[in-house]
């Protein structure tokens, strides 16, 4: 999860749906908006460029209940049906943190060990990070059903992948500090638009002393 700068005034669908009394939140507008702020990202677990993507609410308007929430473009998220789908639980209901007001990568460390991902939390009292924490650490390992267990095997898998894939430009840069290849195509891996780039960002902060000229890339938002 990185954070994302949410595009205003918000799409006009959603004040005209609202006054309906079966008013949708998904209209075109809508579904252009989130695809292009979030940069076809979904918000939770990061994999790029969504085969079903969801219009997701940060805070659940439970069927209409809070018929506010249900058209408030500050609400509206962009997700993938899995996430989604594991974060509608009840344990999730008093909210995580909202990426576009806050930099989650100034509360949360991302790190992957062969094939564990772990999501620890800078403030142990804080319990939307550890909400968000653990709604994080799910969606990449939440075994409890078959096909859950598929798409979670499928997100580590490209994770690793993408990891992989910083791991070998690093490389380079150990060979050939001074390859402009290598660091171009680092700085790209390391834009907050690419696929997981929460976990590829910690990790070169995490190597700062090897790294140092990396660094630059991977700024945090004030």
């Amino acid at each position: 999860m990185v954070k994302v700068v949410r595009s205003f005034p918000a799409p006009k669908s959603l004040a005209e749906e609202a006054k309906k009394a079966t008013g949708k939140y998904d209209k075109q507008d809508v579904i252009e908006r989130l695809k292009n702020d979030f940069h076809n990202k979904c918000y939770i677990c990061e994999i790029k460029d969504l085969q079903d993507p969801n219009v997701e609410h940060l805070l659940p308007h439970k069927n209409g209940t809070y018929w506010q929430r249900k058209f408030d473009w500050e609400n509206l998220f962009w997700s993938c049906g899995h996430c989604n789908a594991i974060k509608n639980n009840g344990k999730y209901d008093a909210g995580i943190i909202d990426c576009c007001k806050d930099d989650p990568e100034k509360y949360l460390d991302f790190q992957i060990t062969n094939n564990d991902v772990s999501i620890s939390v800078k403030d142990s009292d804080d319990e939307m990070q550890k909400r968000t924490a653990l709604l994080i650490k799910e969606t990449f390992s939440l075994q409890n059903t078959g096909m859950r267990t598929y798409t979670s095997d499928e997100r580590l898998k490209s994770l690793q992948k993408e990891m992989n894939l910083l791991y070998k430009q690093l490389e380079k840069i150990h060979s050939n500090p001074n390859s402009k290849i290598a660091i171009r195509t680092i700085r790209s891996l390391l834009k907050r638009e690419s696929a997981f780039a929460a976990f590829k960002r910690c990790y070169v902060r995490k190597y700062a002393k090897e790294y140092p000229k990396l660094q630059q890339y991977v700024d945090l938002y004030d």
